[in-house]
């Protein structure tokens, strides 16, 4: 068999982004409504993320959301700045990612591929609610996927040293 051969066999990755939507947000600016409480502003800011994944109705066709909640707090007083709560999607098309491999890749890859469009939403919107623009550092999305594999897997022990 020759290598062309070979490469033919081998089904090809297909990837592509058929939509992205923001599918819920929201921002508190506790600034404007409290009011400053210090004239010395240090902010302290902390990011968690989360993501979520389902097949579609539709074949090859799946619905990743990217879920992000930034808050902002002033460290000089413990007090808040701002929460920004940012839920972003995509619908992708993909075809030949064997199965034991596809929900590694829609919870790694197809995260990546959706983080430039949430950065910039990010900046735009603290931009627009009166802060700096806070540009998110780059997530590392497979460092996630394996704490929330490890995380699965202690429950799943505490759970059956429950029962027994």
């Amino acid at each position: 068999m020759t290598e062309a051969t070979n490469e033919a066999a081998q089904p090809q990755m297909k990837m592509s982004i058929l939509a992205q939507f923001v599918r819920d947000m929201s921002f508190e600016n506790a600034v404007a409504l409290n009011g400053l409480q210090s004239p010395e502003v240090q902010p302290e800011m902390q990011v968690q993320v989360s993501l979520d994944a389902r097949k579609r109705p539709a074949e090859h066709q799946y619905e990743v959301i990217t879920k992000f909640k930034i808050t902002s707090t002033n460290k000089a007083t413990n007090s808040a700045l701002y929460l920004l709560e940012l839920d972003y999607g995509g619908i992708f098309h993909i075809e030949g990612v064997p199965e034991d491999q596809m929900h590694p890749f829609l919870l790694i890859e197809c995260p990546r591929q959706l983080f430039p469009y949430v950065r910039r939403i990010v900046s735009d919107v603290t931009r627009d609610g009166g802060f700096p623009p806070f540009n998110l550092d780059p997530v590392d999305f497979v460092a996630l996927y394996r704490a929330e594999l490890a995380r699965r897997a202690e429950a799943q022990k505490a759970s059956e040293a429950l029962v027994n």
